[in-house]
Parts: structure tokens; sequence; C-alpha cells
């Protein structure tokens, strides 16, 4: 299944996504909430319950409402938490190379992850960024995923039973506030803060079962050969795939987990692939090339990134009508 948050006037609606349109699940099952928030909080009765409204739209059983005007929402549009990883090594590993610095050995030895804005999350359309997002903005190609159940202290090996479904994650990224505040060993905060895009729908993993491949060796959980890419102004800027995952969702789930409850509707992305932004980009560039031009995120840009299965997440980078810079205000 894909499910979908939108909007019709003021009002939020879960639905699902079929065959290029959306069906309203409230309006096929009055048990099924309208909204993404208390379906997840529902658990597995509702998710079997939205199971058979999908079937039901597939084999013609049931007429379900379909939403004829809308605005598109990130799937959930009010995630209880979101935490970001670093499973890729390609891409560790570039970076460190692009700024001379030797490989981390502890990025084998256990997964890591950070808290950014959950009050933050977008969807599809405009991205509004302040004048010094523009400092080097970037893009960060991830995957997400949603956790459907509460949890607490899960082994690896139990956790992907915990995955309500996964989705496209672009991990906005302003460099130089990162880097600023980065030096003084806390963050990322005001760097990341301001937009972390997810969607475009909510796809259940079923969906995503004739993809499934090994983990990496050593490794627990399940993986999926899903290319992801990533074109800004129609121009592919970035290529890789989510079975280069050096570490699972399930044993990033595990550390998350570890002492804490983890609660449905926290979103976790996977960390940048290999690739995946310009600040690798710019650095292999540079590296290889001492005249290479750098790029970075300008207003206007559309950005597009596509997963395997999860769809298109496409946005537009605007900029915010003000002059006001938290950069100037250093001492």
């Amino acid at each position: 299944m894909k499910f979908v948050s939108y909007k019709t006037e003021d009002q939020e609606h879960l639905g699902i996504f079929n065959n290029g349109h959306i069906y309203n699940l409230n309006s096929c099952d009055k048990l099924i909430p309208d909204n993404m928030k208390e379906f997840l909080e529902g658990g597995e009765v509702l998710m079997e319950r939205a199971k058979k409204v999908d079937a039901d739209i597939k084999n013609g059983t049931i007429q379900a409402k379909e939403e004829i005007f809308y605005e598109i929402l990130a799937p959930v549009p009010h995630p209880t938490s979101c935490r970001d990883g670093y499973a890729f090594r390609q891409h560790v590993a570039a970076a460190r190379r692009n700024r001379k610095v030797d490989m981390i050995p502890q990025f084998d030895e256990y997964p890591i992850f950070y808290f950014t804005n959950h009050n933050a999350i977008q969807g599809t359309g405009d991205i509004e960024c302040m004048p010094d997002h523009f400092d080097k903005l970037d893009f960060e190609l991830e995957l997400a995923i949603v956790i459907g159940k509460k949890g607490r202290n899960i082994k690896a090996s139990e956790a992907d039973d915990y995955i309500a479904g996964y989705m496209v994650m672009n991990d906005m990224s302003a460099r130089t506030l990162q880097m600023e505040e980065m030096l003084l060993n806390l963050g990322p905060a005001k760097g990341k803060d301001f937009s972390t895009v997810i969607g475009p729908w909510l796809v259940t993993p079923d969906e995503l079962e004739q993809y499934k491949v090994a983990p990496k060796d050593g490794h627990v959980g399940n993986a999926y050969n899903l290319k992801m890419t990533c074109h800004v102004n129609g121009i592919e800027v970035s290529r890789g795939n989510a079975a280069d995952m050096d570490w699972t969702f399930a044993e990033i789930i595990e550390r998350c987990a570890y002492g804490v409850d983890i609660l449905p509707g926290d979103v976790i992305g996977s960390g940048t692939v290999g690739t995946g932004c310009f600040l690798e980009l710019n650095g292999t560039g540079l590296l290889n090339d001492p005249n290479y031009t750098s790029q970075w995120l300008q207003p206007g840009d559309v950005v597009e990134m596509e997963i395997t299965g999860l769809g298109a997440l496409t946005n537009t980078i605007t900029k915010a009508n003000t002059d006001f810079s938290i950069l100037a205000l250093k001492k």
C-alpha cells in the first residue's frame, strides 16, 4: 500500500494512493481515523483494515471516494520525532577523504544518528529558505522509515517488524551554518533544522519484498536493491542504491530503542547515500581538479529525488522575503 496525507481546504486527511488516484480511507471504513497520527497509533489492527480497503479498491468490491481537489502533504505530517542516521560508508569515507582525513574506524563499530527538527517536516512543494541558508545550501538524498508500533530495547533481529513503511527523504542542509556550529563539537542544529522533506507516499514493506537482498556481511536486517537518484533542474547529480547501506534500519532501530521508547510516527532517515549531496560531490570534484566549479542550491532550483518503489519527491527552492541574517550577528 501507498499511504498519503493530504489537505482539502483546511482539513488534513489520510488516503491510499492507488493507480494514480487518492482514495480517502475514512470514507471507506469509518473505523479508520482520517489522519496519519491516529492511524499509526492504532497499530496492526488498523493496518489490517487498511489492507482490506486497498484490496477492495483494486478488485472493485467497493467504490471508494476519490479525492479530486487536494494539496499533498508529507505522508507523516506531524512525526513524534525525527532522527537521521549515518548508514552509508561510501558517503562517510568520501567526505573524510575530501577533507584529507582518514576514515574513522568507529563507523564500522556501531550505527549513529542525531535528532533533527520534527516540526520542520515538509512534503512535495516549495521549500522556503532564509538568506543564511543559501550560503552553501545543499540537498541530501536518503531513504527513510516510519515506526509503526511502540517498542523499547528492541533487538535488531526483531526490529524490522516495527517498520510501518518507507519513504524518500531529503535532509536539507545549510553547510556554512552547519560547519560553523560543529566547530564547537555540538550539532548539527541550525544547519539542519529548517527543512526535512519526506514523501511522496508511505510505502508498506510488503511492496518492497521483490527488491529484498542480503545485508552486508556481519549485519542483520532487511536490505533492498532500490535505485536512488537526484536531479536538480532536470540534470542528474546523484545516483546510488539503498543496498549499499552498511548499517541496516534494523540495526539503527536497535540503537535508537536502547533504554528509550520508540513510538508510532517516529521518522528515521538512513543518512546520505554515496554521491548524495553537493558537499561530497564538490569535495570530490575539487580533489580531482583544482579548477572544478562547486555547485550549491539556488532560489528557483527544482530538486527531484526518486527511489525505486517509493516514487519521486519534487521540491522548488524559494527565498524568504527578508534580509535577516544570524551569520551577521557573530561577535
